[in-house]
């Protein structure tokens, strides 16, 4: 092999050393974002896990978001479709946990009532019912979710969810005690049972769960 040939090969092999590396290259998580429009943010580990089974993995696989009950037209959506096809939103909110500790965070996610929009909400509605991957449940009024903008979250300070903060879906239940924050959302049922207790509520939890409110009945 002559000199010429040699270095034509060392090249080809650096080339393919570069492609190799390359293809090996994982994107790195978003920088946790800890200010916002001047306003200090908690860090996203603030956030505790309290759920009735620990931090949850779910299955993407096959996840889809159900919505269902008294709607027009039921859907189950792919993550990609909650996060890609609706306008997204942030806002800075507080989550109070009846242990005794908060965290204020930027969360960003869609607005539930713009889902809403899409399936048609019967009139006789009146409770939106949210069920988690670990079994978990909760309620709050209609109302209350249609006139606060409430967001269903998929991240907090810039962060896509983990497993311990609520991936894929997290209620940010502004101005409500922490047991009212479902995460790991599966579905979302349109109901007009206002008599229905979520996993806490029906072990005497209060089901308003105002902040400025004691939260046992």
């Amino acid at each position: 092999m002559n000199k010429i040939s040699f270095l034509i090969l060392i090249c080809f092999i650096i080339m393919l050393s570069g492609c190799a590396t390359q293809d090996r290259i994982k994107e790195l998580q978003s920088v946790e974002i800890r200010e916002y429009q001047g306003e200090n943010l908690s860090s996203f580990i603030e956030v505790r896990d309290v759920s009735i089974k620990g931090p949850q993995k779910v299955d993407m696989t096959n996840y889809r978001l159900e919505i269902s009950g008294l709607v027009k037209e039921p859907k189950n959506y792919t993550y990609e479709e909650v996060i890609n096809t609706h306008q997204k939103y942030q806002k800075v909110v507080q989550i109070s946990c009846v242990e005794g500790w908060n965290s204020k965070n930027l969360w960003e996610g869609v607005v539930i009532s713009d889902i809403f929009d899409e399936v048609g909400i019967d009139t006789k509605a009146s409770t939106i019912i949210f069920y988690s991957y670990d079994g978990y449940s909760t309620s709050l009024p209609l109302e209350y979710i249609v006139d606060n903008d409430i967001l269903l979250g998929y991240k907090i300070n810039g962060i896509t969810l983990t497993s311990g903060t609520g991936y894929p879906f997290i209620l940010v239940a502004e101005d409500k005690w922490g047991y009212k924050w479902a995460k790991w959302i599966t579905k979302i049922e349109v109901s007009d049972n206002e008599d229905f207790r979520g996993y806490w509520e029906s072990r005497g939890y209060s089901n308003d769960a105002d902040l400025n409110k004691s939260f046992f009945d």
